[in-house]
């Protein structure tokens, strides 16, 4: 993420905050730059180890709400799949996700086509779709280079 959708992003955070009445405290927006920072579509515990490098104090609880405290918020989202803790994602634009099913790493894929994907009819169900994700699985670079190794 370039540092002006980062810089845009925190006075979003900071805008909102006062918004709503909630405190824009450090601890909240170092984790919200921690996520920013992360390419990897972190879990919180990557979230944790990241901002307790810069706030050895802060602790593991905080780090949990604040995340969903700025899901809420739509600052971030969340980016999950069966099997494995969930992701939070810096980029809320509509995009779809490559995941490697051995190392669980989690990808962005941008293709426009992936966006008209019909929905099915789910009235049958009572279910209404809201949104929807297309996840792609598969192996990644790493883990394909690692299995051609002898």
């Amino acid at each position: 993420m370039d540092t002006d959708v980062k810089r845009r992003r925190l006075q979003l955070f900071e805008q909102l905050c006062r918004d709503r009445g909630i405190p824009a405290t450090v601890q909240r927006r170092a984790i919200l730059e921690a996520v920013l920072g992360l390419t990897t579509h972190p879990t919180a515990d990557a979230v944790f180890s990241e901002v307790s490098r810069r706030i050895p104090g802060v602790s593991r609880t905080t780090v949990y709400r604040t995340l969903d405290a700025l899901f809420a918020m739509g600052l971030i989202a969340k980016a999950s799949h069966a099997g494995s803790a969930v992701r939070y994602d810096p980029n809320t634009s509509a995009h779809h996700h490559l995941v490697c099913r051995n190392c669980d790493a989690v990808i962005d894929v941008i293709d426009e086509r992936l966006d008209h994907v019909p929905v099915p009819d789910t009235s049958l169900v009572g279910f209404v779709v809201t949104d929807h994700q297309v996840q792609f699985r598969g192996l990644c670079k790493n883990c394909r280079t690692k299995e051609d190794e002898p």
